[in-house]
């Protein structure tokens, strides 16, 4: 399904703006409850090949390897969402290797001294990589956390997502910080 770009910034941008910008009334999203937000977000602007699923009707899995910094933030954003009528689901992983089982991996900065060897482990699988890691997509993730003031922002390898058979919407791209070359 491909959505318009006034729809993709919308969304991509009340993200944006909501971290640390709530009402007089309401406490500002955490930063994990954000980076849940991204990434359910995330799963809407990247396409993944039929082969990255078992059926037409198996759930998009987010997974999470390493310490879990989401609680039970994670599994509450996504809770009862369905993406391209495939319902969301998490999972924790350990080992790495087990994590082909997902189409979305958050990997804790707990793994940092174990990127080369995770990003290896998946080298074949089509799985969006997202960190939070100094270096992350400069090591072969796709997608990197990077807080910017009161904002959180992402960086994006879209080579490395392409060598996992992802695509990644342009307009999602265009939101992207460029990563230091």
């Amino acid at each position: 399904m491909r959505l318009g770009a006034t729809t993709i910034l919308a969304a991509v941008s009340a993200v944006l703006v909501t971290f640390g910008i709530g009402r007089a009334q309401e406490a500002p999203l955490s930063e994990y409850r954000l980076k849940a937000a991204f990434l359910f977000n995330f799963a809407k602007f990247v396409e993944w090949p039929p082969e990255a699923f078992v059926g037409p009707k198996s759930p998009m899995v987010i997974g999470v390897l390493g310490d879990n910094p989401f609680g039970t933030e994670l599994e509450e954003t996504v809770r009862n969402k369905v993406i391209n009528e495939r319902p969301v689901v998490v999972k924790v992983f350990q080992p790495p290797a087990a994590a082909t089982n997902c189409h979305i991996l958050f990997i804790s900065t707990s793994e940092k001294k174990r990127l080369p060897e995770i990003f290896e482990s998946l080298r074949r699988a089509s799985v969006l990589t997202v960190g939070e890691t100094d270096g992350f997509t400069e090591t072969g993730g796709m997608i990197n956390f990077v807080p910017e003031g009161n904002k959180m922002r992402f960086q994006i390898n879209d080579e490395a997502a392409r060598k996992a058979k992802l695509s990644i919407s342009s307009k999602l791209l265009s939101l992207a910080l460029r990563p230091p070359r």
